[in-house]
């Protein structure tokens, strides 16, 4: 039986919650997207389903939750988690709140927690408005995000937009009262119909807690944060994982598309030690040829070690790019990725590092990667996943990471 079933709302947080679990002592799979019936997995104690339904419309979301949870039922997992960003990148018509209201209807549960903290990475709770380090989201670099600008840094406010079911607030104060305190707290509210309890959460010792506290739900939801909290109370009971293996030998590609703060750091310290080139619809709005020049520059330059292609950029260089290569601008940009990521794989790449979400979503798509085993981590929260015809992953989500861990993952020189 499997201990944990996750479904992640894209891949690189399913990469992320599955890190999470792994250095647990966990053997953890990862597949990506809603697995065919008749989908058999390696022994592990948890699974995690990576979708791309973070930014889709709802129903759709809803539909892919709905399969994807469906098979995990089929598997007999004892525990469901729905694992979010810790930034909550979920607009007031996002697919958060949906996507849980249908995960209790079709569990017949009637309430769950909303814990999106991720202390670890600065992402901390408190009177149930989401901080990143010291600064509310709301003034924080992802009110700018291009899909999901978070403008609002009070999540139950947030929450309360997408859902028709009650949304309510377990505040730190009764998480600090230890776990008989949180679980009578969690209790009392769902007695008067909370569906949707947000936790606040601002240290590894809260989320243990709000772990402990909520044994009895089948449901739960969050950050990476409260889903390495469950994963370590099941570890002892589990066994310890296999240590991580050897790499695979061969080239490296590193397919940057994030426009987060941290990987433009990171592209601009790989590039100052590796060939590099810059995807600029702005300079190439056809899309076409813009693709064939890119393919022809990684063939010529992959076998002279690693090597960069990326897409990422500051807010004007992505403004004057959807001007000069229109709205799908961002559509050509993840396909010419993930054609990259195949052409490069096709030449004998080896290690293929990936920069942001929906970037990875495009590349483990055309890869045609249905299933991995999560493996050691590169950074926290960024872990390799290998893949069974001896290619080796690494999805990061936007803005994790150290400043030159596209370098190291590469195997370049910092």
């Amino acid at each position: 039986m499997i201990r944990i079933g996750c479904i992640a709302d894209d891949f690189t947080g399913g990469s992320d919650v599955a890190a999470a679990l792994r250095r647990t002592g966990l053997d953890v799979a990862l597949l990506f997207d809603v697995p065919e019936v008749g989908t058999e997995l390696p022994r592990c104690d948890a699974v995690v389903i990576a979708l791309k339904t973070r930014t889709v419309p709802r129903t759709e979301a809803v539909r892919q939750s709905m399969d994807a949870l469906a098979w995990l039922v089929t598997k007999e997992v004892e525990k469901v988690y729905f694992k979010y960003c810790s930034t909550f990148d979920s607009t007031d018509d996002g697919n958060i709140g949906p996507v849980a209201d249908a995960m209790l209807r079709s569990l017949q549960e009637t309430s769950t927690v909303m814990c999106p903290a991720s202390p670890e990475h600065g992402r901390t709770m408190y009177r149930g408005h989401l901080f990143v380090h010291d600064q509310l989201l709301s003034e924080s670099s992802m009110r700018h995000h291009p899909l999901t600008p978070m403008t609002d840094s009070d999540i139950v406010a947030v929450l309360g937009r997408q859902t028709q079911g009650a949304v309510g607030l377990l505040a730190l104060p009764a998480v600090r009262d230890g776990v008989d305190a949180t679980r009578r707290a969690l209790e009392e509210l769902a007695t008067v119909g909370v569906r949707h309890v947000v936790t606040d959460a601002i240290d590894d010792s809260d989320l243990r807690v709000i772990a402990e506290a909520t044994a009895g739900l089948r449901l739960l939801t969050g950050g990476a944060g409260l889903a390495g909290a469950l994963g370590s109370l099941i570890a002892s009971e589990a066994g310890t994982a296999a240590p991580g293996t050897s790499l695979p030998d061969g080239a490296a590609v590193v397919l940057a598309g994030s426009c987060s703060a941290a990987t433009l750091a990171q592209v601009a310290r790989a590039a100052e030690v590796m060939p590099a080139y810059r995807l600029d619809p702005s300079a190439t709005p056809d899309p076409g040829q813009m693709r064939r020049e890119a393919t022809n520059w990684l063939v010529e330059h992959l076998d002279r070690g690693p090597v960069l292609v990326y897409s990422s950029a500051g807010p004007e260089d992505r403004e004057r790019a959807r001007t000069a290569m229109g709205p799908d601008t961002a559509d050509h940009l993840e396909r010419t990725l993930g054609d990259l990521a195949r052409t490069a794989v096709d030449q004998g790449a080896r290690r293929v590092v990936v920069a942001g979400g929906e970037t990875s979503g495009a590349v483990v798509q055309a890869l045609g990667v249905r299933s991995v085993m999560v493996d050691r981590e590169a950074d926290r929260g960024v872990p390799w996943c290998l893949t069974g015809d001896g290619v080796a992953l690494l999805l990061k989500s936007g803005n994790f990471g150290s400043e030159d861990l596209l370098v190291r993952a590469a195997g370049g020189t910092a």
